[in-house]
């Protein structure tokens, strides 16, 4: 028996749809009521539910918690990552140990690790991270750790890379809406790198790792090899699209101008704005992570394209 949480959401609902093909038993976790199978309704703070919901598992698949997209502007929102990102995997991992279950798998993100600036880095990179979320993921990383070896338990940390694909709600999505409706600006060309993976190749290194026993007390970078510019994304967007090629770009300096104006507006109303600093840094630096780990020791590849991934992602044959 397979326990999913999140199983609603874009990572999840892909994982359970695979194992529910593949003819394998699942319950879910989620804080509403919905049409999964087996479904046990709570939230991550209710240790009562969470233990009987554990009762009989064999493998967690912790996929829930607590998005980021950007740096809070809130001390509220700082707090929920802590409550459900670390304190609500504490205990589910906790409730997972005392109930015997042999297995537990969780999606990290590579937000947990240091600003890797314009080198790639891999897991072993030194420093903490910078925000909110990811000191939230990086301290449930830790106690999954220390609990599964405290209980010898098989468990496995895996650091995603920005995700992709059809159903998602994230910045790749959002920047392909833009470019199909003409309000995206074409980019400059900084040299920079963006990791990704598309939520297939997600699912996949999520199985493999439950499975595999040299996956145990492990943590793993879950990242395409292609690592493109903001300028080949662009492009790249443009094309599975259908749309014809961009010829021009609009100056870096021009955007540094409207990304000050964003950032000033931001002070003066508490209210996100669509162009500001943060958001021009992820389209024009980088952030870059290396695979090598999970390639070299269970032999895990990224499989789709971007190129692929994109096609699929805007619904196009």
């Amino acid at each position: 028996m397979n326990l999913l949480t999140g199983a609603t959401g874009f990572i999840g609902k892909r994982l359970l749809d695979a194992l529910i093909a593949d003819g394998f038993a699942c319950r879910t976790l989620a804080r509403r009521p919905n049409a999964c199978p087996n479904q046990f309704v709570a939230d991550l703070a209710n240790r009562r539910v969470l233990n009987t919901a554990c009762a009989g598992v064999t493998t967690v698949f912790h996929c829930a918690g607590h998005a980021h997209a950007f740096h809070s502007l809130s001390h509220d929102d700082d707090r929920l990552q802590w409550q459900v990102n670390f304190e609500g995997t504490r205990n589910l991992v906790e409730a997972a140990a005392e109930n015997g279950v042999k297995r537990f798998i969780f999606l990290s993100s590579v937000k947990a690790m240091a600003d890797p600036g314009e080198s790639c880095a891999n897991e072993d990179l030194p420093g903490e991270p910078e925000t909110a979320y990811g000191q939230a993921k990086r301290a449930a990383e830790d106690a999954v750790l220390a609990l599964g070896k405290k209980h010898a338990m098989h468990v496995v940390n895996l650091r995603l890379a920005m995700v992709f694909g059809r159903g998602g709600r994230g910045n790749l999505e959002r920047m392909g809406s833009l470019i199909r409706r003409g309000l995206f600006p074409p980019l400059p060309e900084t040299g920079n790198h963006r990791s990704l993976i598309h939520v297939a190749d997600v699912v996949a290194a999520m199985r493999l790792v439950a499975d595999d026993a040299r996956a145990k007390g492990r943590t793993y970078i879950v990242a395409a090899n292609e690592a493109p510019s903001g300028r080949e994304l662009f492009d790249a967007l443009r094309k599975a699209l259908g749309m014809r090629p961009c010829t021009w770009k609009v100056p870096r300096f021009v955007l540094e101008l409207a990304a000050t104006g964003g950032d000033l507006l931001e002070m003066l109303t508490r209210r996100r704005m669509p162009l500001n600093h943060e958001v021009l840094h992820r389209l024009l630096k980088s952030a870059w992570y290396s695979p090598a780990r999970i390639e070299r020791e269970l032999g895990w590849r990224a499989e789709i394209s971007l190129a692929d991934g994109l096609a699929e992602m805007l619904g196009r044959p």
